[in-house]
């Protein structure tokens, strides 16, 4: 009788590590979602308030320059939107203000001397 006593214990034991674990991922996954809407609802806030503070030109040059330096624009922004948060951003920014922007935050390109011998 103790053999199966110490059978049903084991599988007891077992069932209960299942459960345990089912439940932990879906904590996870429900975390994951949690994250996932926080993160598409910080996107939309961005993308709002760079509508609001740039031209049609000025998101057409950004746009521009996401196609050849995605880290580099999302760099601009993140920017553009802490300035604009902190009210330090008064005016709409037009093309040409962007570009001067962008010059600024560039990071500095290095040129490389190459000699013949």
């Amino acid at each position: 009788m103790s053999g199966r006593d110490d059978e049903l214990d084991q599988l007891r034991e077992e069932r209960l590590r299942e459960l345990q674990e089912r439940q932990q991922g879906g904590d996870a996954a429900a975390q994951a979602e949690a994250q996932e809407e926080a993160r598409a609802q910080a996107d939309a806030q961005k993308q709002a308030i760079l509508r609001q503070y740039l031209t049609d030109g000025a998101r057409k040059r950004l746009n521009s320059v996401r196609m050849s330096k995605p880290q580099f624009a999302e760099q601009v922004e993140q920017q553009l939107v802490a300035i604009a948060q902190s009210g330090r951003l008064g005016d709409r920014i037009d093309e040409e203000q962007m570009r001067q922007l962008l010059s600024e935050m560039a990071p500095s390109s290095k040129s490389f001397d190459i000699k013949h011998r």
